[in-house]
């Protein structure tokens, strides 16, 4: 694999582009004119876990992008996919696509638009962007691969862009079966990410604390054990404990990305998340309430940011009588 293009180039896209470019020919697909430009024009930088500055080439539309990749990588919040995908999903049509999203359903959104093969992504690495030329790699955690079962997927595909990451001095692995590593991160980042998108609080020690009768950590943990039940429904045996998780990320008093969106009333990765628990337990037929909740609530949420009807009564029109 020569030839790699980034879709989407926040912290974590970033820090592939910046890696891979080490080692491959890399193109990022951006959103913003100004972003493209700088990078273009300036030298991408890493600091923290690693320190080294590269050259990429950067685009914000599909046409200028050459005409095939050998490897992509989308790395947008899963609200976004099918829109950094659409125009762009023909350049990989003889190569492969990585989804590096939280949650279940960016892999199918990406197959509908590329004939390529397809790559169940979970990453656990951790960055700061700090401007679009200057990323820090802080959680130097693995990227774990897999086959999407629907396209068959071939392992050696699988492989060849777990050693493609590893060759750029990121860590990754290659799984015959991904979906235990995305469910346990999918089960993870549901109950944090909703638990800190309604209270307002960071991921902080305050979500595994169980000692006192209001304490949150009651309620991370039964959330993660309902999201474990679903995912026994399934048939999927999870790679990681999604509650010793917790209480590690619980000591970084890290911002959730769902926290992110509240605070600037942007749409949330919910539907992906608790919304994703929730209508796979009723498609199992098994109870997910805790889930269900957390969606609606945060849905809730998200229209209260539209509604201007306060004080106005609803009118309702009746028909004429005869």
């Amino acid at each position: 694999m020569k030839r790699v293009c980034i879709i989407g180039c926040g912290a974590i896209g970033s820090l592939y582009a910046a890696h891979l470019a080490r080692v491959a020919e890399v193109w990022a697909l951006v959103r913003r004119e100004d972003h493209a430009r700088a990078l273009n024009q300036e030298e991408l930088r890493v600091s923290g876990k690693h320190s080294f500055s590269v050259s990429l080439k950067a685009t914000t539309t599909a046409k200028e992008l050459p005409r095939d990749f050998d490897l992509g990588i989308v790395a947008t919040k899963a609200t976004q996919v099918e829109e950094a995908i659409a125009d762009a999903g023909g350049h990989f049509n003889n190569g492969a696509v990585i989804s590096a999203q939280n949650g279940l359903g960016s892999e199918e959104i990406i197959a509908a638009h590329t004939g390529g093969q397809v790559i169940r992504g979970t990453t656990f690495m951790s960055g700061t962007r700090h401007s679009d030329t200057h990323v820090q790699y802080e959680l130097d955690t693995a990227t774990w691969l897999g086959p999407f079962e629907p396209r068959e997927t071939p392992m050696s595909v699988v492989q060849e862009a777990a050693n493609l990451i590893i060759a750029g001095d990121l860590k990754a692995e290659a799984l015959a079966d991904a979906r235990p590593a995305q469910w346990s991160k999918l089960i993870f980042n549901a109950s944090v990410n909703g638990v800190s998108a309604l209270t307002g609080l960071p991921h902080s020690p305050h979500f595994a604390a169980e000692k006192q009768f209001d304490d949150l950590g009651h309620l991370l943990h039964e959330l993660i054990a309902e999201g474990k039940q679903v995912a026994a429904a399934a048939g999927v045996k999870l790679h990681e404990d999604p509650w010793a998780m917790n209480k590690i990320g619980a000591m970084t008093n890290h911002p959730t990305s769902m926290l992110y969106d509240v605070r600037h009333q942007l749409p949330t990765e919910v539907d992906f998340l608790s919304g994703a628990i929730a209508r796979e337990a009723e498609r199992l037929g098994v109870s997910a309430p805790l889930h269900t909740t957390v969606y609606r609530l945060i849905r809730g949420k998200e229209a209260a940011w539209k509604f201007q009807e306060e004080n106005r009564p609803v009118v309702v029109q009746g028909r004429a009588g005869g």
